[in-house]
């Protein structure tokens, strides 16, 4: 079946052009994105209100904090589980089959953490968030691996293209969900407010299925001898060496596992990046709440849909960097590679929390500065996400062999669940008052800025150094 259909996505497209399955696979994305940023635009304040407040007596401080460690402790599951659906992609089921199953569980929970919001139970809705986070982490990087799956060498000049448009799609759905979902939290309450993404999650499946002759597929592999771990331990023994182990696999095998730690040796930076830019979804919604929120002539907006300035913003810098800065600075005689890319994108992600920290320092003064202000970190925010996150799903695509493109597509979104889990341990340890508990208001911020700081300096001085090798299907 695999290769008919191989076959006749070969036949139907010419060269040079969009394959046909990329319109569903992006239309997919588009309302898949929807859901998630919808429900998460809410969660924190939803949490703080329905469950912590009542629970610290009244501690805002300790309710942030808790609301802040469930939070992040969700987005750590959600970008584990990548790793796990890559595997069982590429070894059993093939992309098609995980993304379409797991979109059922993902329907399911998006449906059972509506259900747990109006009765409401904390344990149900745990539950909920444990089903949202299996489907939609597992099909992660077998949507876009996928995207990459639809090109040979007759179109591979137009896959930076496919992922700028595929980013496009996640950042047009979010933005929409991000403002459309606190008005409906704010008048219609929680059950609503999450049953309407889970409704779209369902028509996201639907459209995913209807376009299921038009992909190119690549079959699973199946688990084989020749593995990411079996050639890693067989290298250890042998004084960590693959030359020693030359005759005991395959050359591709080989050339596959140094592949895998080539680009981790470029992940192993960036979960620092995500460590602050999930923020975005709590610690910074929660700020949101002590800012003076008048846009313009009494307009008002309310603290979670902030967050709206960075979808609608990455729409457009999208084109601006794409056709406008990076065009400019390669003109200047400045060569602009993946690895610059994410450099750069560290240092301008630091600046945002310089940004973020000077507000808090205006809120503990007692003050309630202009939501504008916010507004700006999220700009300079959002261009070190477009340096890094875009770039990142190119590089971890394009740097993959073959048979483990959804693998390491796994590896770069588990960079997301560690740099969440790393924040979820940071805040978890604010609520029980440990050492961490001394960085209150503005000072909290800093730390993350000095610790973005030091990982850009140390990135640019080892990723120089760093070989690569580009992979692409024919």
């Amino acid at each position: 079946m695999a290769d008919t259909l191989d076959n006749v996505a070969a036949v139907g497209q010419k060269k040079g052009k969009f394959p046909p399955g990329i319109a569903y696979i992006i239309g997919n994305e588009f309302a898949e994105r929807f859901n998630y940023y919808g429900m998460r635009a809410i969660l924190a304040t939803f949490l703080v209100n329905t469950f912590f407040l009542a629970q610290t007596g009244g501690d805002t401080a300790m309710a942030n904090a808790l609301a802040n460690e469930k939070v992040h402790m969700f987005i750590t599951l959600n970008y584990f589980m990548p790793f796990l659906g890559g595997l069982l992609a590429d070894w059993f089921l093939g992309k098609y089959k995980t993304i379409l199953w797991l979109s059922v569980v993902y329907c399911i929970g998006s449906f059972a953490l509506a259900w747990a919001a109006g009765i409401p139970s904390l344990a149900f809705v745990n539950i909920g968030l444990y089903l949202i986070a299996t489907g939609s982490g597992g099909i992660k990087p077998c949507v876009s691996a996928n995207v990459g799956d639809q090109f040979d060498s007759s179109n591979q000049h137009l896959i930076p293209k496919a992922f700028d448009m595929f980013y496009f799609s996640i950042n047009a759905g979010s933005l929409i969900s991000m403002a459309l979902t606190p008005v409906l939290y704010k008048n219609f309450g929680a059950t609503v407010a999450f049953a309407v993404p889970g409704f779209v999650m369902l028509v996201a499946t639907l459209l995913f299925f209807l376009g299921r002759n038009k992909y190119k597929r690549i079959p699973p592999s199946g688990p084989k001898r020749e593995n990411f771990a079996a050639i890693n331990i067989d290298a250890i023994r042998n004084g960590f060496s693959f030359k020693k182990i030359e005759n005991n696999w395959s050359a591709e095998a080989i050339d596959g596992v140094q592949a895998v730690w080539r680009v981790l040796s470029v992940f192993a930076f960036i979960p620092v990046f995500w460590a602050l830019y999930d923020q975005n979804a709590s610690e910074w919604v929660l700020q949101a709440q002590s800012l003076d929120l008048n846009l313009v002539g009494g307009f008002t907006i309310l603290p979670e849909q902030v967050q709206v300035v960075n979808a609608f913003l990455i729409l457009v810098f999208i084109p601006l960097f794409s056709v406008g800065i990076y065009p400019a600075v390669e003109k200047m005689g400045i060569k602009v590679t993946p690895l610059r890319k994410i450099g750069a994108g560290f240092v301008v992600t630091a600046l945002s929390f310089v940004i973020i920290a000077l507000i808090q320092t205006s809120i503990d003064a007692g003050n309630s500065p202009s939501v504008w202000w916010q507004i700006l970190a999220y700009a300079v925010l959002t261009a070190g996400e477009i340096m890094i996150s875009i770039t990142g799903l190119e590089y971890a695509y394009t740097r993959a062999p073959k048979s483990m493109k959804s693998t390491i597509m796994a590896f770069f979104l588990l960079t997301v669940s560690v740099g969440n889990y790393f924040v979820s341990l940071l805040n978890g340890n604010i609520a029980s008052g440990g050492f961490f508990s001394q960085f209150e208001g503005a000072s909290y911020f800093w730390l993350f800025f000095g610790i973005c700081i030091g990982t850009a300096v140390l990135f640019m001085f080892i990723s120089p150094r760093l070989k690569e090798k580009i992979y692409l299907n024919d």
